[in-house]
């Protein structure tokens, strides 16, 4: 079974997912930051694939990308890098980014490398879901790889319940309509869209993202979903650090 889809049979609620973009802030950082996410509690993981034009994202991750591009990261230094991680790391990896380098990269070999280092789905923000049907899915199903697709307060009911139809794993809830990092909190009207789609009685478990950066945010989004997803905040954690293992643990904690 997929580590994605036994950690939500395992454990419904209260999971943690933290995204860090790989090969920052130094270009070897990447299994040194996932193990200590590990060690420090956290329950999945999207790695970031760096990308020169990262539309979605505000300008803390932004800047975690240049600096990583900066820094030599590849997809193909990535995988290096992950190689053998299955020797340390249990918790469910993912890889998210832009579909841009995954084509240029070769979909199959992609998918391929992917699953020879043990990654278990992919967040392609900008993949639209009939390509991802018609195109791609026998693919990703044929290396055991999930996929993941976003809505928003703006996302329709019907193409909601497309999306879950689609989806297997979780569903990437984005609080508001903005870049990450962008929001500091979970407003009224959040709450009341998370309410909407939790009455939508959809198959798959949630993860709400965008605005999450501290326990109080974490409790307030877990209400709602069966957990959260922090992005930015860690990034600025990453950038401020002198200590990783001990501030990442810090941190976390923190938080859960």
């Amino acid at each position: 079974m997929n580590r994605i889809v036994s950690l939500f049979q395992r454990q419904p609620h209260q999971n943690l997912n933290v995204y860090f973009t790989a090969g920052f802030p130094h270009l070897t950082d990447t299994r040194r930051i996932l193990q200590a996410l590990q060690e420090a509690g956290a329950d999945l993981v999207e790695i970031g694939m760096p990308y020169s034009d990262p539309v979605a994202d505000g300008e803390t991750i932004q800047q975690s990308n240049q600096q990583a591009l900066q820094n030599g990261m590849t997809l193909r230094v990535l995988f290096e890098q992950l190689r053998g991680m299955r020797s340390e790391i249990t918790l469910p990896v993912l890889l998210m980014g832009y579909i841009n380098p995954v084509i240029q990269y070769g979909v199959e070999q992609f998918c391929a490398d992917c699953a020879e280092v043990g990654v278990d789905g992919l967040i392609l923000p900008d993949m639209p879901t009939d390509v991802y049907l018609d195109e791609y899915k026998a693919i990703f199903d044929r290396y055991g790889l999930l996929n993941t697709f976003l809505i928003t307060p703006q996302t329709s009911e019907s193409r909601i319940r497309q999306i879950d139809q689609a989806s297997e794993g979780f569903i990437y809830m984005v609080s508001s309509a903005s870049v990450t990092g962008a929001q500091t909190g979970v407003t009224s009207d959040m709450e009341a869209y998370f309410e909407r789609v939790n009455q939508m009685n959809l198959r798959n478990p949630r993860l709400i993202g965008f605005g999450i950066k501290d326990r109080e945010t974490f409790q307030k989004a877990c209400q709602h979903a069966s957990g959260a997803i922090i992005g930015s905040a860690f990034i600025r954690v990453l950038q401020q650090s002198k200590d990783l293992e001990t501030d990442i643990k810090n941190y976390i904690c923190s938080v859960k």
